[in-house]
């Protein structure tokens, strides 16, 4: 017997034994009375001893088949408490989750709404790990991964956070000492700081020319200082180390304290980059999972930084 006929099999014994009779357990079971009896002799056949002494009338257990009663009231004991506790959690979400996603968007972005989640839903726990790299979801067992750049199409299920826009940036101390740039051609003569991404290649930085046209800057050939992380090229345009291409949402609270300015805006192609929230499945979501995708896309719907409009960097061009 496969595992489906015996499940039918035993559900069938189950209910003729608590009913009294093949046709009682039938109109329960919403089948016939002969097949409740088929089950009953398939499951007896299988085990090789009679469960059931039958009548016309009556139906009498076995000391085989009492034994075999007790031990199938347990199993399906079981199976009804593991239903119900599914069922619970769709309403207390409980366990851990697991997200990854990197080092600059966790510690400014991910971090700040993680208390109020927990907050909310005292039996979940979340475990986090801040890593740049490339996890893959499925097989590293992650429920979700929160990444941006130029997201690949995939098996995974992409949920949008925002749009993740860039932005030339330098210190007011710099540009004083440097000058301001007015075309890209005079990014040669400025000292640059670039952004080295884990294949180790540098993006280069592009631009649409008043006549239509789109050119691009290589950063690495000008570049006084090469950093792979984020929020270091960023640290290192307010220390006034040169000019950076950085996301707007990591510049903003340094533009509007003055710490940055904006360079090249007219020209300075912001990128077609998003940021994203993953996870291997639409259907059948944990309750856990759910849970925590809605709060973090609520939260991150709520982050004011997370969703500056273009227009508002004209406030701030060097």
């Amino acid at each position: 017997m496969d595992l489906s006929q015996r499940v039918r099999a035993i559900l069938s014994f189950v209910q003729a034994a608590d009913a009294g009779s093949f046709a009682a357990a039938g109109r329960v079971l919403g089948i016939t009375s002969a097949a409740v009896s088929k089950n009953v002799a398939s499951l007896e056949k299988a085990l090789g001893v009679r469960l059931m002494n039958r009548t016309t009338r009556t139906l009498n257990l076995t000391e085989e088949g009492g034994a075999f009663l007790r031990q199938a009231r347990v199993a399906l004991d079981a199976l009804d408490s593991a239903i119900d506790t599914v069922a619970a959690q769709r309403v207390v979400p409980s366990g851990r989750v697991r997200i990854s996603t990197s080092w600059a968007f966790g510690r400014e972005q991910l971090m700040p709404v993680l208390p109020a989640l927990l907050s909310r839903y005292p039996s979940l726990s979340v475990a986090v790990d801040f890593d740049d790299r490339v996890v893959d979801l499925v097989r590293d067992g992650y429920d979700i991964g929160i990444r941006g750049g130029n997201i690949p199409d995939s098996a995974l299920v992409s949920r949008l956070v925002f749009r993740l826009n860039l932005v030339l940036v330098a210190s007011p101390e710099y540009l004083v000492h440097h000058g301001v740039p007015q075309t890209p051609r005079e990014l040669r003569a400025h000292r640059v700081i670039a952004r080295r991404f884990l294949g180790g290649q540098v993006a280069p930085w592009s631009f649409k020319m008043e006549d239509g046209s789109t050119t691009t800057f290589d950063p690495a050939d000008a570049a006084v200082l090469t950093l792979s992380a984020p929020e270091s090229v960023v640290q290192a345009a307010c220390d006034s180390v040169g000019i950076a291409q950085v996301g707007v949402h990591l510049a903003w609270k340094h533009l509007c304290s003055g710490a940055l300015k904006v360079v090249l805006r007219r020209y300075h192609e912001p990128g077609n980059y998003e940021m994203v929230m993953q996870y291997p499945h639409r259907a059948l979501m944990a309750p856990r999972v759910r849970a925590t995708l809605d709060h973090l896309l609520e939260s991150f719907a709520k982050d004011k930084d997370l969703h500056v409009p273009l227009e508002a960097l004209d406030a701030y061009v060097a």
